[in-house]
């Protein structure tokens, strides 16, 4: 039987290994939690697929991958919608959770504010990732990473 002490350093050497948050429980005692993956989809116009990527970058995505698609509505709809291209970019990122709000806020900015720079955003959780340092490498933790 493992006694509260025993317990307790188990956890600590735990949250000293693994790019854990603390947060406080309602009880006032310590819980550690994970900060979770997300998969951030991002639909955009070709000719923005860069500009995008960086932008997204800058929110600790270390992994993206850039598929290109072309829409799927007849020319003559486009033409009468007066939109020439149908070309687009689907960016998939890898985000953690606490950078993905403001990542998504951000998004929508650029996507009001931007010329020709309309798209689409949105998430995809990721259920488990195998290996501490390929999560410490999603989750942008590069001072986490060490050899043990």
């Amino acid at each position: 039987m493992v006694s509260r002490v025993d317990a307790r350093k188990i956890s600590e050497k735990l949250a000293a290994k693994v790019p854990y948050r603390r947060s406080k429980t309602v009880t006032g005692r310590n819980r550690v939690s994970v900060n979770k993956l997300k998969i951030l989809v991002t639909v955009v116009g070709r000719a923005k697929a860069d500009f995008y990527m960086d932008h997204i970058q800058s929110f600790g995505a270390n992994v993206q991958m850039v598929l290109f698609g072309r829409g799927t509505a007849p020319k003559e709809f486009l033409a009468a919608m007066g939109l020439t291209d149908s070309d687009r970019a689907i960016i998939l990122s890898i985000i953690g959770e606490n950078n993905l709000r403001n990542a998504l806020d951000s998004l929508g900015e650029k996507f009001n504010t931007i010329q020709g720079g309309k798209g689409i955003a949105y998430t995809i959780p990721m259920s488990s990732v195998i290996g501490k340092s390929i999560f410490n490498f999603l989750s942008d933790n590069r001072t986490q990473i060490r050899r043990d």
